[in-house]
């Protein structure tokens, strides 16, 4: 990373699904919470962080002139560089987005459009985090009691709740990390539940940093219904 100048961060945010679990009619990025589209409250969180430099947005093929002209230009969001149309599965969207970062970026920073309740405070300290250790994610401690099971369906073990969490995004790398990492899932036909378990294949350890138990991900309906007692209470 390059020391005589300001850290250049970029921001990748993925949109890029359909939201079948929502058997609605529009796509669960543009379904408006209080008012506003979930991906443009999402997208203005990034466009205040005075530490993201540019955004490239991941969006489904389909839905590039909607997001366009709908969130995009709607909302004034300036640091919407490009916008790019996913791939079959979210990791190939994410990659997708990855190659159209800038290539002067020391940090990239991925986030989920469907998560509009992140703040600043979040990912800054997952830009910090990734900083100093390669690799980070926001996350936060496991509430209930958690139990692995056997084949049959019994409960196996209990699990030390102590030591567990949810991860959430966003989740931010040092450039070299998450373009190598994803390269060698792209090159090897590896899927990954998130992005940052192809960094640790590289044996990069992950940096745990505090979310918020509000940084949801609008899935279901009922997602937007706490969505919208949110943004009340706010």
């Amino acid at each position: 990373m390059k020391k005589d100048r300001k850290i250049s961060v970029s921001a990748v945010v993925v949109a890029a699904g359909k939201g079948t679990r929502m058997n609605m009619d529009i796509n669960k990025q543009y379904i408006k919470v209080g008012g506003i589209p979930v991906l443009a409250r999402t997208l203005k969180v990034f466009e205040d962080c005075p530490l993201i430099d540019e955004v490239v947005l991941v969006v489904n093929n389909n839905d590039m002139f909607y997001c366009k002209e709908n969130v995009v230009e709607a909302y004034g969001l300036k640091k919407v560089k490009m916008l790019v149309a996913g791939g079959a599965q979210r990791q190939d969207s994410v990659y997708n987005g990855l190659l159209q970062v800038n290539s002067e970026s020391d940090i990239i920073i991925i986030h989920d459009g469907a998560r509009p309740f992140i703040n600043e405070e979040i990912i800054e300290n997952c830009i910090e985090a990734a900083k100093e250790y390669g690799a980070s994610t926001a996350a936060v401690h496991v509430k209930d009691t958690i139990k692995s099971a056997d084949s049959e369906g019994f409960a196996k073990e209990t699990l030390e709740r102590s030591t567990l969490w949810a991860i959430q995004t966003p989740q931010a790398f040092l450039r070299d990390i998450i373009m190598k990492a994803h390269k060698k899932a792209s090159d090897e036909g590896f899927y990954g539940t998130d992005d940052t378990v192809l960094a640790e294949r590289m044996g990069i350890r992950t940096k745990l940093v505090m979310g918020s138990y509000n940084n949801i991900k609008i899935t279901t309906r009922e997602d937007l219904t706490f969505a919208e007692a949110l943004i009340e209470r706010e």
